[in-house]
């Protein structure tokens, strides 16, 4: 209702009974109104309500919800099911036009809005964790391995005469495929071991710049978050390589938000050499649904030629789960559940070096990966060690990766040996755990106890210790 509807009610009702009502209208209008002019974060989240109240004056300005709207095409936002459209707050046009995905929808004012503010948010998020610099990013409505993909073909009309992508090996199909789908050769860069933990060999990626030219090299691709003993890339030692060579640098950062270590490497390369292009999951990040990926970039040139190499019009799902998810965690709370990730990774660092004790394994020394640690699992069998992963999986427990020595995996014509531990000759068997954001202490003891009695059982009677009591203390940074 507008200023004239409230007078219209004090004919109905007492004025101060109106009044009060009016003001509360106008508190949520004011928040709404700064939100608009700011295109920022709010300091403390919006509720649920008011979150809805602006959807819904949003969802009024598409076309397929005026009510005097004929629609006349072959897409014209008509929803059967009222259980689709409650889903999507009654907008069905999407974003972007079929020439741009950042381009403005004529047809749908409000879900445009709602894409635009998603990338304002997405850009206050990305300086509260860490770069700073960042000069613009766009959500895309597809996973990370295709929105790198993208990446890599909206570099193509720069570097025309380049075949090979230059990749430090990190085992995870997606980041692989990408690099195939867009038609280049991966140039595979196997890590080096330095104690536990696999590290960027920076002199070879050197090499194969020398070897090959780089002319004929469309970018380098590092990755940062990565499942242990893997540590991040040396992304400052790539970006001067690339800067030095003149050679694109795209930067897997898949899970890399939620942790400083990552992002302070991102915005340390951007300063010291070159960095293109960093990409993230939506949902890894900011627990919203599977489906979208924020591209980011120092260049807003190279961001706008990205944003055009999307064909068609994109949904706006993604867009809108992230924009509510940020106006209602607030910057407050946003800044909280990054602090209480750092804290829980401590605590499951603490609680799987308990558990190695017990079992007489141990935990892998990975100093430079703050997501992902790996427990060994040297005192079982091959064959127990992949029974473990399925009966963790039985038991509950997902996403823990049990990786065993003689793992094989073919993409294409490009054999992996020891897939899933990063480098060929893997020396010990083990278990990755990840403490992502959201994850609490609770479900750290809850893994804990359940991984205990399923190891304990394919342990030999003499070598099983009994079952103990998770110690529930809490452990400093």
């Amino acid at each position: 209702m507008d200023g004239q509807s409230y007078e219209l009610c004090m004919k109905i009702l007492p004025k101060t009974y109106v009044q009060q009502a009016d003001d509360a209208k106008s508190a949520a209008r004011k928040s709404i109104n700064l939100l608009l002019e700011q295109k920022r974060i709010p300091e403390v989240g919006f509720s649920d309500v008011l979150i809805r109240c602006l959807l819904s004056d949003l969802a009024d300005m598409d076309s397929s919800n005026f009510p005097a709207n004929c629609g006349a095409g072959e897409r014209e936002g008509r929803i059967f099911s009222g259980l689709v459209a409650d889903r999507h707050f009654r907008m069905s046009h999407g974003v972007g036009r079929s020439g741009e995905l950042t381009a403005v929808q004529p047809k749908a004012a409000g879900s445009s809005i709602i894409a635009k503010l998603a990338d304002s948010l997405a850009l206050h998020a990305l300086k509260i964790a860490g770069a700073i610099h960042v000069a613009t990013c766009f959500v895309v409505p597809s996973c990370t391995g295709m929105t790198l993909c993208l990446t890599f073909l909206a570099l193509r009309k720069a570097r025309p005469s380049a075949r090979y992508i230059i990749w430090p090996r990190v085992d995870q199909k997606s980041c692989f495929k990408s690099m195939l789908t867009a038609g280049y050769i991966p140039v595979v860069i196997e890590n080096i071991m330095v104690e536990d933990e696999l590290c960027t060999h920076v002199s070879e990626i050197a090499c194969q710049i020398e070897k090959l030219g780089a002319e004929n090299i469309l970018c380098v691709h590092s990755t940062t978050s990565c499942f242990a003993p893997r540590a991040p890339d040396n992304l400052p030692a790539i970006a001067r390589l690339c800067k030095s060579f003149g050679i694109p640098h795209v930067v897997n950062n898949a899970y890399g938000t939620q942790s400083s270590k990552c992002m302070h490497l991102v915005e340390e390369a951007a300063r010291v050499g070159r960095v293109d292009a960093f990409v993230q999951s939506l949902d890894k990040n900011y627990m919203v649904p599977v489906g979208g990926c924020l591209f980011a970039s120092y260049d807003p040139e190279f961001a706008q030629a990205v944003s055009c190499m999307y064909p068609g019009r994109a949904s706006a799902a993604p867009s809108l789960d992230l924009l509510v998810t940020l106006l209602s965690m607030g910057v407050t709370r946003y800044k909280q559940l990054l602090k209480e990730r750092k804290e829980t990774f401590n605590y499951l660092k603490y609680q799987l070096e308990v558990l190695a004790a017990q079992f007489q394994e141990r935990v892998l020394r990975t100093p430079s990966n703050h997501i992902s640690l790996a427990l060994t699992l040297s005192t079982l069998d091959e064959d127990k060690c992949t029974m473990l992963g399925s009966m963790l999986f039985l038991r509950g427990v997902s996403g823990a990766r049990v990786v065993p020595r003689a793992a094989k995996q073919v993409l294409e014509d490009h054999a992996f040996l020891g897939f899933g531990s990063h480098t060929n000759t893997p020396s010990v068997p083990y278990l990755t755990v990840a403490a992502a954001i959201g994850m609490t202490n609770d479900e750290v003891n809850v893994f804990v106890s359940r991984f205990e009695k399923a190891f304990a059982k394919l342990r030999t009677p003499s070598t099983a210790p009994a079952d103990r009591d998770v110690d529930t203390t809490a452990v400093g940074d």
